[in-house]
């Protein structure tokens, strides 16, 4: 006789939690999803303007076979569920000075581009770095971003016969450091010295070894149609068509254990939902301080506290002049330490490198005369970041911008501004941090939660958690945990769950959307 399926609870619906639910739903189990807001993505996220949704949260999307893979291994193609669109121009780049840099998925147009702005010597310098970002990244791909836990044992077998990386890999050679040894043009370590905010971090405290971020972008950015939010709503639909269920407006407020195994978890309106185990896909500081009670246990205080850059982010629509923008575009403030040193002391910056995402740009686009643009200022997090109020934001981002000949008209209101204490109440328990734990020195990888949390039977997704923050990994941290929960659980299923409708999509008429640990990350 056929017993029950396994019975999953996933808190949140970021994009950690929804491809951990997808992959769960498409093994059997009955999946339910909570999250606290109204829609799916955590900061895959949109908000309202009067060109339509805006994107408010993460814009740049690289490494599709991650998605490509979601969607296959669980019945069904990418292609069918998201149109992407492939940007051979990856971002256009201007510096105070006046010039100017596009860089391509073609690393010869990237050559030509390097040597037109700072000659052959530093072309030379480009091809080096280029290729040793290459290698890290075939390095690191499978021990690290690929495994469940970063093994250093992998790390060195992976490092065997490519001794030409060992100094990237030195105690104390940060990307800043690592940048000088290839480029003697300040625009150019200033350029690649950016991708440490990728991962919230600075150049001068970043590990030398995530210049590998520069390979996931040249190999590929893509262009998603209705935005990143698109790709997240798209996941959250096929999980319902596999039969999970989704609850939106529904706050997480405990983890029920008994014998230390989690049983249940509780919602604000006083729902028990029975499990046989459960996933946060939040910040994992919001655990350790008791925002869902009885799981403070999960991480140590280790794994949870040295939070990395939040963000100030206008998201709005409007008519912009005086600059020729691509999708992707970085305005550089003239000197790096004005802002990364007060970043560092944990500080508002003094001037920002200011990055526009023109939504309704791209390849195959005619913009409209009223655009969307998502406009990203690196902040520090709570508390420094908590200082950056709406007119101080704005006198440092559009006066910024101006001066480099980009304005927009109209400006955009204060409610098109997001700060570091709006992403904290948007993820309670993250201090507004974007990226989860500080990437800064060498054993930052290894600090991370991995899938597993210290408690029996509750797992971890999210960018908070490995393999690290970006859409990418936050997408890979729920394969590891979904397999983590298969391979722990004996299964009670005899079989696959088939594609049947199921799933609902129902907000809580009860559970007002008060801020809380079920906010997704």
């Amino acid at each position: 006789m056929a017993t029950r399926p396994d019975r999953i609870v996933v808190i949140g619906a970021g994009l950690g939690g929804l491809a951990a639910a997808l992959r769960l739903a498409h093994a059997g189990c009955a999946v339910t999803v909570l999250d606290l807001h109204q829609t799916p993505g955590g900061k895959a996220r949109q908000i309202d303007s009067p060109a339509g949704p805006v994107d408010a949260g993460p814009t740049v999307l690289t490494l599709r076979g991650v998605f490509d893979d979601l969607f296959e291994e669980t019945g069904a193609r990418l292609d069918d569920h998201v149109v992407l669109t492939a940007e051979p121009l990856l971002a256009r780049h201007h510096w105070p000075d006046g010039a100017s840099l596009d860089l391509w998925s073609d690393e010869a147009l990237n050559v030509e581009a390097v040597d037109a702005l700072a000659g052959a010597k530093e072309a030379d310098g480009f091809r080096r770095f280029s290729a040793e970002a290459r290698a890290l990244y075939a390095a690191f791909d499978a021990p690290v971003m690929r495994a469940p836990a970063p093994s250093p044992f992998g790390i060195a077998r992976a490092l065997m016969g490519r001794p030409g990386l060992t100094p990237a890999l030195m105690p104390g050679q940060t990307l800043a450091r690592r940048l000088r040894r290839h480029f003697a043009d300040p625009r150019l370590r200033q350029l690649f010295g950016r991708y440490a905010t990728y991962v919230g971090g600075t150049p001068a405290r970043t590990p030398a070894l995530l210049s590998l971020i520069w390979q996931a972008e040249a190999g590929g950015v893509w262009r998603v149609d209705g935005g990143l939010h698109a790709l997240a709503r798209a996941i959250a639909a096929r999980a319902e068509t596999l039969g999970a269920r989704i609850l939106y407006s529904t706050t997480a407020t405990g983890i029920e254990r008994r014998e230390g195994t989690v049983t249940a978890v509780e919602t604000a309106d006083g729902t028990r939902l029975p499990c046989d185990a459960a996933l946060f896909n939040g910040d994992p500081e919001a655990l350790r301080t008791g925002m869902v009670q009885g799981a403070t246990d999960a991480v140590t205080p280790r794994q949870a506290r040295r939070r990395s850059l939040s963000a100030s982010v206008w998201a709005f629509a409007a008519k912009a002049s005086g600059v020729d923008l691509a999708h992707h575009n970085v305005f550089f403030c003239a000197d790096p330490a004005d802002e990364f040193d007060p970043l560092d002391r944990g500080a508002p910056t003094g001037a920002a490198t200011l990055y526009v995402c023109a939504e309704d740009r791209g390849t195959g686009l005619t913009p409209p005369d009223l655009e969307r643009f998502e406009i990203i200022m690196n902040a520090p997090p709570l508390p420094g970041g908590a200082e950056e109020e709406p007119p101080t934001c704005r006198f440092r981002t559009f006066p910024a911008l101006a001066r480099h000949g980009l304005t927009f008209t109209p400006p955009p209101p204060d409610s098109a501004l997001t700060t570091p204490q709006g992403f904290e109440t948007l993820s309670p328990g993250s201090a507004g941090a974007l990226y989860g734990l500080s990437p800064h020195g060498m054993m930052a990888a290894f600090r991370r939660p991995t899938a597993r949390s210290r408690i029996a039977g509750l797992y971890l997704a999210g960018g908070g958690v490995h393999p690290g923050p970006g859409v990418p990994m936050a997408t890979l941290s729920g394969r590891h945990a979904a397999a983590a929960i298969l391979s722990d659980r004996p299964s009670t299923s005899t079989s696959r769950r088939t594609a049947t409708p199921g799933g609902t999509s129902t907000a809580s008429a009860t559970t007002a959307p008060a801020p809380s640990a079920s906010s997704a990350s």
